[in-house]
């Protein structure tokens, strides 16, 4: 009888703690589009002179994709990166054009999480170098495609003209009307926020971002603790049996809990304890760089502006010509990979300095030299 009870208790503790979860998670995603809203009305009040400042500094391709990986490499999200860049964009501060580099350098830069996340496993060479393979997998398929697409984007256009294709079929099929209750709840309060800092810019967009990085961060971690622990468990048995098969896991769980980063990390120790292989893996991470671009489409059409959601079809886009490119490719970043990690057994260090010069110093230095 009082096992009874206590199993009944369980339970409805149970059931209290994920309608809790599912409750907090409106929130979060409420603050998410406010935040969204109020860093567009913000950049709007630095005016003209700074909207030109940005344009031009952005204007060349190569440092708007150092941008996209240096600052998502700092902040460890693409999701946040892309959502500042709709910002920017909705708001005329940014141009479409421009931000196509950016969105690039933030699947570059996203992949900065893997990499660390397989140093758990320094002290045990060979576990570290699948690992670190594992991890270089990401960052490799994103370089590569970076290295075909972005001069492609640049003689051809070919990324912003599939953009507004899709930007037009999702618009002529009222795809913005969506938008509309959201802003309704959310743009009195941007208003009220704006309002209290004394129509400062400066301020109210430090307070929009603190509000989208905090409702990101708290949106994974919230869906991760309902989500991925479940999935761990099924990932050999069911998961991997066939490459469409990971793909679409790839870009579902990433869609829903709006984080590639936490995704692709969690099969890095998998791999790195040999359960796993790279071919294995290879299109759960493609898949991962296409769920991803659900919180730049999010971002985009609380708006309502159609370049914002362009800018959204451009992420999606460059992920899909990169698979289209690199599926049927997959020995090109697979085999840079494993050699990558062979020089881990020549010195531990290497991967320190792989991160340090890659998503830090490079950009960095490259920033500086074109300023």
């Amino acid at each position: 009888m009082t096992d009874g009870y206590s199993a009944t208790t369980t339970t409805s503790e149970s059931r209290a703690l994920l309608v809790a979860k599912v409750l907090g998670l409106f929130v979060l995603l409420y603050l998410f589009i406010l935040s969204i809203i109020l860093l567009g009305a913000s950049f709007k009040l630095f005016g003209k002179e700074f909207a030109e400042t940005i344009f031009h500094s952005t204007s060349n391709p190569i440092v708007g994709l150092m941008i996209g990986v240096l600052t998502t490499a700092i902040i460890q999200s693409s999701s946040t990166t892309t959502s500042i860049i709709v910002g920017l964009v909705a708001s005329g501060m940014l141009s479409f054009d421009a931000a196509i580099p950016m969105v690039m350098g933030a699947n570059i830069g996203t992949s900065v999480t893997n990499i660390l996340v397989s140093l758990g496993s320094i002290s045990r060479s060979d576990e570290f170098r699948r690992a670190f393979a594992g991890s270089m997998l990401h960052d490799f398929f994103n370089v590569c495609a970076v290295v075909i697409l972005l001069p492609l984007q640049v003689a051809t256009n070919i990324i912003g003209r599939t953009a507004h294709v899709f930007e037009s079929i999702f618009v002529g099929f009222g795809g913005m009307k969506t938008s509309s209750p959201l802003k309704a709840i959310t743009k009195p309060v941007a208003k009220w926020i704006i309002h209290m800092t004394g129509d400062t810019a400066w301020i109210s967009s430090a307070i929009a971002l603190l509000i989208l990085f905090i409702a990101l961060l708290l949106i994974v971690k919230l869906l991760r603790s309902m989500v991925l622990s479940r999935v761990e468990r099924f990932f050999q048995r069911y998961v991997f049996r066939t490459p469409i098969l990971s793909l679409f896991l790839g870009i579902g769980l990433t869609a829903f809990v709006q984080s590639s980063s936490i995704t692709t990390s969690i099969v890095v120790p998998l791999l790195g304890a040999g359960v796993l292989t790279m071919v294995q893996i290879y299109p759960y991470l493609l898949g991962a760089n296409v769920g991803t671009t659900i919180t730049a489409f999010l971002a985009s059409f609380v708006t309502g502006s159609p370049e914002a959601v362009a800018v959204a079809f451009a992420h999606f886009s460059f992920n899909l010509y990169g698979i289209a490119i690199f599926w049927p490719l997959k020995k090109i970043p697979i085999w840079l990979s494993e050699r990558m990690a062979k020089l881990t057994q020549v010195s531990r260090l290497f991967p320190i300095l792989y991160i340090a010069v890659v998503f830090f110093i490079l950009p960095a230095l490259v920033l500086w030299l074109v300023d």
